[in-house]
């Protein structure tokens, strides 16, 4: 039986290197894949890049994108053995409930990847309802610079003081967040000296 994963974790944690392991992994076996990230991420340009240099092509969805129409449609051409979908934190609830009839209705595996918090540790809504209603919850571990489990997402400024307000996206890398344990992420916000290492 067809199910839905959530992998999910901190930045820096590996999780667009392991859904490319995983791609490739059924790709190797002759099976048919199709990969999805998102188009607000423009750092991406149609591909899944992991930050040790793998990367693949992907189709972009947006926030109407009718994601299961879009994969059926290409399961009718060839029979896909699973969907993929990186930065799934930006999901709608809807689209995550589409996935989910993927795998309930139409049998196909759907692999999803992203951070569970945004940098004031609330659920980004997509990963809210995959936390909710997947059918597997892996957490993937990223380290904090005092060797904890980093699980906090700490935005900081272009001086590296960490970000107290504001969207709850901005895009960026290393240069814009920095991956903590929680006692570092919230002394960090108190504006503890020592916090970030």
């Amino acid at each position: 039986m067809a199910k839905l994963y959530f992998y999910y974790a901190s930045m820096n944690a590996g999780k667009s290197s392991s859904l490319l392991q995983a791609d490739f992994n059924y790709r190797e076996r002759g099976q048919a894949t199709m990969v999805w990230t998102a188009r607000l991420d423009t750092r991406s340009a149609g591909q899944v890049k992991s930050r040790i240099g793998l990367k693949a092509g992907a189709h972009l969805y947006e926030t109407d994108t009718d994601l299961k129409s879009a994969i059926l449609e290409q399961h009718g051409r060839a029979k896909l053995d699973c969907v993929m979908v990186d930065e799934a934190q930006f999901l709608t609830p809807d689209q995550v409930w589409q996935l989910a009839a993927l795998a309930d209705e139409h049998g196909i595996p759907v692999l999803c990847y992203g951070l569970r918090t945004d940098f004031q540790g609330e659920l980004f809504p997509g990963s809210a309802v995959l936390l909710g209603i997947a059918d597997s919850l892996v957490e993937m571990k990223a380290v904090c610079w005092c060797g904890r489990k980093a699980s906090m997402n700490l935005r900081v400024d272009a001086s590296g003081a960490p970000v107290k307000e504001g969207e709850q996206t901005e895009i960026g890398g290393n240069d814009r967040y920095v991956a903590l344990c929680r006692k570092h992420f919230s002394a960090a916000l108190r504006g503890e000296a020592g916090a970030l290492g």
